[in-house]
């Protein structure tokens, strides 16, 4: 479902942007998802993620119910579609909890603590030997025999550990090479992309249930579908009828460079 957003932010974006430079974008970085509720349709109030989000809950909801949305397609089914969909999108934030657990994470206190554990190790170790000089009796000679079992366990526990800690930040610059582009930007603060996509959780969940009532409101005042004013230069970014509020908020942004992730050489998100 995260990439099918991506996806649908790349083409929507792609298609607001024809004509210019940035207008058949391959890639994006993912702080743009942060900026697509700075961009405003005609009323002020609908914003370029509550479009993303109707046109993915209207995909989602017709693959889910079977049925093709058209334009004869009664509004209890279109309803109980959108509703399909909108379930989908929103259960993106419980998908990616363990994004969430990584953005409070610090790589620095992470690599601190690990070497405070192997440091401890090796402080036992050395006053473990100069008992054992000292130990003249049988209680003692006990103590270093278990003392000496618990650091043999605690030193392989320390070496699997620091092992661990190689491979999780080895794959978290994987994945920010994926989604990024150039990790060595992202060096100082290697958990930034997944604070990244946690403040856009966020967002998301709330423009969810925005779309949500939204779409129930139109389900009350609407007894038949609206025509949908689309350019007939252009091509539909989504193979389904779009919802008619969210068409009329951004009919003025077809073919607009209103949206844009950056300079022309920070690609990232495929």
């Amino acid at each position: 479902m995260f990439l099918k957003l991506l996806e649908a932010v790349l083409k929507t974006g792609n298609r607001m942007n024809v004509g210019t430079n940035r207008g058949d974008a391959h890639a994006f970085k993912l702080d743009t998802l942060l900026k697509l509720v700075d961009v405003k349709g005609a009323d002020g109030k609908t914003t370029l993620l509550h479009f993303v989000v109707q046109e993915i809950i209207r995909t989602e909801g017709a693959r889910l119910s079977d049925a093709d949305q058209t334009q004869s397609s009664t509004v209890n089914e279109d309803a109980r579609c959108r509703k399909l969909g909108l379930q989908v999108v929103s259960s993106l934030s419980s998908e990616l909890t363990n994004v969430k657990k990584a953005a409070a994470m610090d790589s620095e206190v992470l690599n601190s603590d690990v070497l405070k554990l192997s440091r401890g190790i090796e402080n036992i170790s050395d006053d473990l030997r100069l008992n054992e000089k000292m130990a003249s009796d049988e209680s003692l000679e006990k103590f270093s025999e278990s003392m000496n079992k618990f650091m043999k366990m605690a030193e392989e526990e320390i070496i699997r550990i620091q092992a661990h800690e190689s491979v999780a930040l080895s794959l978290v610059k994987e994945i920010t090479e994926y989604f990024h582009g150039n990790s060595t930007k992202e060096e100082a603060h290697p958990f930034r992309i997944f604070m990244v996509v946690r403040d856009f959780l966020t967002v998301l969940e709330r423009v969810c249930k925005e779309v949500g009532m939204i779409n129930e409101r139109t389900v009350v005042s609407s007894a038949h579908k609206f025509p949908v004013p689309v350019n007939p230069m252009m091509q539909p970014v989504f193979p389904v009828p779009v919802n008619p509020m969210m068409s009329q908020a951004f009919a003025g942004f077809q073919g607009r460079p209103r949206y844009g992730s950056g300079s022309d050489d920070e690609t990232a998100s495929p």
